[in-house]
């Protein structure tokens, strides 16, 4: 039950609160006399209602266990570290909680178990039992017209850097040289779920499946490595992501959405490289802006933004990598124009953080506008999600192959000569190894073939001797 509004106004010490962050300080009889009077009036006129904790959500990230309290109003909290047994103790002014926290998903998390209960009559003190060390950061989001206030707890393990997913290295293969490597980074996630389509369909979720299809392509792919940066159902912030990218030693950073518009008729995939100078389009400046928000929604402390020199002195130095982004853009939106329709013909520009990658080229591929009930059902179905994750691995190997990073096997193998050979009737596989004094097994490992059947008209690359 929420405090009465004659015990907010008087403390029990002898001073009095007019008013937040206003204190008098034991006044005289007669002053003492009018305040109580204020105090009254304030119990009769202005009843004071207890913020309510509508929901309670729980995410497991690679180093970290976050949970959210949806609020009805802004609130204050504090967190309290216990030990034998340890505990995290959260504390909400004048809350009541109305949500349940009977089935949060605790498993591979560092809470054993979640309980509630109220203290100094009005407040709410969630207790977290641990299993584990972590250390606690805690934060208020204020109320937006995507996201309700929240008070946003995240429980970061002592041993963070066991669980995060491995450092991709540039691994050498044969003759030392190396792979290239590709960040696919699926949008949103988490307590984000990005733009909404019909039937409630979540962008974050479309696109880790789409994401998680492209993995496997290049996994199967030689001269490529592939690294996830979103791996699950949880949010990173747009500047952490580009941070994995170039701890991962990427060589290409490529983002996926599925973006919604004010108009449902607005349709068509898009391929997007940053602008440092103003977007290309209405529409590239409207999703960029939603894009750049994403942040907010998806809970990280505004502390944690990177401060206006810094982007200012990644812009400079833009210009190196830019030219890369824009061309291999157009090859992966080439690819996506031979079965998806386009909303424009040419890759756009626009002031996406996510891409502010100084050294990393990086494009942003909206595969669709989720927004378009007819693009919706295409993306909501598994067939035309790997027909997109194939484009996009098409238009991605093409450019590399016309222009291989120095160091990497595909520049060797350019340097070497590699060749091609187109089937025609009578060849055989073991027959066109020998012409080109090739082993038959390094022939289908080149090629990713599983046996030895082949096509007329098939065209095979031919390994250097």
């Amino acid at each position: 039950m929420a405090r009465p509004a004659w015990a907010r106004c008087y403390d029990g010490t002898g001073r009095f609160r007019i008013r937040e962050g206003a204190l008098i300080n034991k006044p005289g009889s007669g002053q003492r006399l009018f305040l109580w009077g204020l105090c009254l009036l304030a119990a009769i006129a202005l009843p004071v209602q207890a913020v309510e904790v509508r929901d309670v959500r729980l995410w497991r990230a690679p180093d970290h266990t976050r949970l959210v309290l949806d609020l009805s109003g802004p609130a204050e909290h504090r967190l309290l570290e216990l030990k034998n047994p340890r505990r995290l103790v959260i504390d909400v002014t004048d809350a009541a909680l109305s949500a349940s926290i009977d089935d949060l998903p605790l498993d591979n998390t560092p809470i054993r178990r979640v309980r509630s209960g109220v203290r100094n009559g009005d407040d709410l003190r969630v207790v977290l039992d641990l299993s584990a060390a972590i250390r606690p950061r805690s934060f208020a989001l204020t109320a937006t017209d995507r996201a309700a206030d929240r008070v946003v707890i995240d429980l970061y393990d002592l041993d963070a850097g066991s669980s995060e997913t491995p450092v991709v290295t540039k691994r050498a293969q044969s003759d030392d040289r190396r792979d290239i490597i590709i960040a696919i980074d699926a949008g949103h996630g988490g307590e984000d779920p990005g733009a909404l389509g019909p039937g409630r369909l979540q962008e974050k979720q479309v696109v880790l499946e789409i994401a998680r299809e492209l993995n496997g392509l290049f996994e199967k792919e030689r001269g490529f490595k592939p690294t996830l940066i979103r791996s699950g159902d949880y949010y990173v912030s747009l500047r952490g992501r580009r941070d994995l990218a170039r701890k991962r030693r990427a060589d290409m950073f490529v983002s996926i959405h599925a973006d919604a518009f004010r108009d449902k008729r607005a349709r068509g995939a898009s391929v997007y490289a940053l602008s440092t100078s103003g977007a290309t389009s209405t529409t590239a400046s409207y999703l960029a802006q939603r894009e750049n928000a994403a942040d907010v929604i998806g809970g990280v402390k505004i502390s944690d933004k990177e401060d206006t020199l810094a982007m200012t002195l990644a812009d400079l130095s833009m210009t190196a990598t830019l030219d890369s982004s824009l061309n291999m853009g157009a090859s992966v939106l080439g690819q996506m124009g031979s079965f998806a329709r386009l909303h424009k013909r040419q890759v756009e520009q626009a002031g996406f953080v996510v891409l502010k990658s100084p050294d990393v080229p990086s494009i942003l591929v909206e595969t669709g506008f989720i927004s378009n009930p007819e693009e919706a059902r295409k993306l909501a179905t598994k067939s035309y999600r790997q027909r997109m994750a194939r484009a996009i691995h098409q238009g991605i190997v093409a450019w590399f192959r016309d222009h291989p990073p120095t160091g990497s096997l595909l520049a060797y193998e350019r340097e070497q000569g590699s060749r091609q050979y187109t089937i025609v009737s009578g060849d055989t596989l073991s027959g066109i190894a020998d012409r080109f004094n090739v082993s038959l097994a390094s022939l289908k490992t080149y090629n990713q073939l599983q046996n030895s059947r082949i096509l007329v008209g098939q065209t095979l690359r031919i390994p250097a001797r």
